[in-house]
């Protein structure tokens, strides 16, 4: 019996579905095999709780008995959740792409009754306009197509079957070297907006994977530009609109080169990448607006983001009462009637508030035309009335909130708010950090596997690459902060696990693990996205574990995934600087050895003033606990003072006493400064 099945499922995604007429199977074997009895070809609809298009095109076409009633008549309709599942997701949107489209969501993908994939586009409209044929053109003449022209049909299967299997560049023979990786972030610096930071252009993205490539090797390169652009791009953005200066926080990106206009939604990925970088930067530049930002953007994250159970949850919508940005944005009228006419008219000249607005006759808070913070004075006087406003705010219907936790953005929130902790002396935020990794491991972890999605009491979508890569990034950032041993064993026990149901053949690792049986393809890739890719966090995660351990298998696991994806990270390098960054950490291994004594809370607090991305800062309890392969066993505080050993590959330094030698020690051992500015 045909009928809407979605209401049985946990994604707040899935749920905004659940009363469309539009009979929607969930993923899954019963769906495709409704489709191979019926005969029909498959409607997929992919999205996410948070997209503003992803509600357009469901008001317009999903909605409409209409148009519910062709796709249930001529297709077999599956609604997936992107962020549930990953692995679906980034099948079909390759299959998209090689069909010449340009990506984004909703992704509408038309498959065989087998899963396999031979038409598809993004938002299709209920009558044409943007250039776009009808969304009910569109199902009529698809339905045409597979009836009466089943060859074509065979045809455009095989093709984009044989363009997405893995494995098509072959391992690489091509010998990266720390100089040739400094000059590509010199050559990308290039593409810097010297007048608003970000990359030239519009939309403008956080882009952290970029900027933190940008950061790693302008220092390690000595190359300013990449320096001082990666710190003024993080400026602007902690300035603009994209950043939400009443209740913390930044939005998935701006429409404008400016960063005034966001695209309102608030992501849980991007805020905790951007608190990672923002801590690695300020370390360096002890810039007062990043520390800001990052203890701000923190309590947002505890105050608005803890998820019912525990962990983070995923996203805030765009949206409110139907329509985009409508809970954030101001007009003038209403600040004056809140704050008076003379504090009023403080806050609307500190924060771009005009009769006219900034935006659609509103106003976006912001303070793009001011270089930094306020003046202590302006300052203690704004302080009460963001808060009057933030109150105020509170009152007004919020956006849609996606509370479901998934395991890999879990990974870098918690590995985010442990660098944090450290370089503020934050132990509350350490706490957190704790408390969402043990609701990981209690309620996302069966039989030895991580899962990927959690809501409502239930967990039960298979774990992906990226899962375990962020949460071994965790493990090891709490392991080496905070000395969690447990942590140590579970980063190389999740290893374990990747190695043995995800690694590819020919290097790299597999999104999908060998025994996720839904998958007509499983996809492999080094290739940036909004997050980072999970090949180019497990360079650095098995560069940092052969370090500590000494274990050499480590590090050939690490080479083997730079062979396996250096071809297809080299023809296309400007999206796959993720991959390069984490290379970097395997061609020239970084490992700071800390030897106990007196002195060591100074020069922990030294080491809060220094940026080392990359470096593996290790604290041992005794040179006993170095295995006798690690570079530094062996290595004694000198007369019972805290004393370092900076290794560089097998290279290790004499040893350093005394925190402003080690700094000055740590600032000179960047190996490339000769490379160039």
């Amino acid at each position: 019996m045909s009928y809407n099945r979605l209401a049985e499922e946990t994604s707040p995604y899935l749920l905004q579905h659940k009363d469309n007429p539009v009979h929607w199977w969930p993923w899954g074997q019963a769906a495709f095999a409704e489709a191979r009895h019926t005969g029909k070809p498959v409607l997929l609809s992919v999205g996410y709780a948070a997209c503003h298009w992803c509600h357009v095109m469901a008001h317009e076409s999903f909605e409409d008995a209409e148009i519910a009633g062709l796709m249930n008549d001529l297709f077999v309709n599956i609604k997936v959740d992107r962020e549930e599942r990953p692995d679906v997701d980034a099948l079909y949107m390759a299959a998209l792409h090689e069909l010449g489209e340009q990506g984004g969501w909703p992704l509408t993908m038309f498959l065989t009754p087998e899963g396999e994939p031979f038409w598809g586009g993004t938002y299709f409209p209920k009558t044409p306009s943007y250039g776009r044929a009808s969304f009910p053109h569109v199902l009529r003449e698809i339905a045409r197509i597979h009836r009466d022209e089943t060859q074509n049909v065979r045809t455009n299967v095989e093709a984009l079957k044989s363009a997405l299997r893995p494995g098509k560049d072959g391992p690489s023979s091509e010998v990266m070297t720390e100089t040739m990786l400094a000059d590509f972030a010199r050559r990308l610096s290039d593409a810097l907006d010297p007048v608003n930071g970000g990359l030239v252009g519009a939309p403008k993205f956080p882009n952290c994977v970029i900027y933190g490539f940008l950061w790693k090797l302008g220092l390690r390169g000595g190359l300013d530009k990449c320096i001082k652009g990666t710190e003024f791009t993080l400026a602007q953005m902690c300035q603009g609109g994209i950043y939400d200066h009443l209740g913390g926080g930044f939005a998935r990106y701006t429409v404008d080169a400016r960063w005034l206009v966001p695209h309102f939604e608030k992501m849980l990925y991007d805020n905790a990448q951007l608190v990672d970088l923002m801590t690695e930067v300020w370390k360096e530049t002890r810039n007062p607006l990043l520390a800001l930002r990052v203890r701000e953007t923190v309590e947002w994250l505890l105050r608005e983001m803890a998820a019912p159970d525990g962990g983070f949850a995923s996203s805030y919508d765009a949206d409110s009462e139907g329509e985009e940005g409508r809970f954030y944005v101001w007009s003038h009228d209403e600040i004056l009637a809140l704050l008076g006419a003379e504090d009023g008219a403080l806050f609307a000249a500190a924060y771009d508030v005009t009769p006219q607005g900034n935006w659609e006759h509103a106003n976006i808070l912001n303070r793009l035309h001011h270089a930094g913070l306020p003046s202590p004075d302006d300052e203690a006087r704004l302080a009460p009335m963001r808060r009057a406003l933030f109150e105020a705010r509170a009152r007004r219907v919020p956006p849609g909130w996606d509370d479901k936790v998934l395991t890999d953005w879990n990974g870098l929130a918690i590995a985010a708010l442990v660098h944090a902790a450290e370089t503020f002396q934050e132990p509350r935020w350490l706490d957190a950090a704790r408390a969402a990794y043990a609701f990981v491991k209690e309620r996302l972890y069966r039989d030895g596997r991580l899962l990927h999605s959690y809501r409502d009491g239930k967990a039960h979508t298979p774990g992906v690459a990226s899962d375990y890569a962020n949460m071994i990034a965790a493990a090891l950032r709490l392991y080496l902060v905070a000395g969690d041993k447990t942590a140590l064993e579970d980063a190389k026990s999740w290893t374990e696990v990747m190695n043995r149901h995800y690694a590819a053949e020919q290097g790299g690792y597999y999104l999908s693990a060998d025994d996720t049986g839904d998958i007509i393809i499983r996809m492999i890739s080094a290739r940036d996205d909004a997050t980072p890719n999970a090949n180019a966090v497990m360079l650095s995660n098995l560069s940092a574990l052969h370090l500590i351990t000494g274990d050499m298998d480590y590090e050939e696991r690490a080479e083997t995934v730079q062979r396996g994806l250096l071809a297809g990270a080299l023809r296309v390098p400007t999206l796959h600087t993720g991959f390069f960054a984490g290379l970097l950490d395997v061609i020239v291994p970084q490992h700071v050895v800390l030897m106990r004594g007196r002195g060591e809370a100074e020069l922990r607090e030294a080491l809060r003033g220094v940026s080392l991305p990359g470096a593996v800062v290790d604290w041992p309890l005794t040179d006993r606990s170095l295995s006798t392969a690690s570079s530094a066993f062996g290595k004694q505080a000198v007369d019972g003072r805290t004393t370092a050993y900076i290794c560089i590959g097998p290279q290790c330094s004499l040893p350093l006493t005394g925190a402003a030698e080690i700094v000055a020690a740590l600032r000179a051992s960047r190996p490339s400064a000769a490379v160039g500015v």
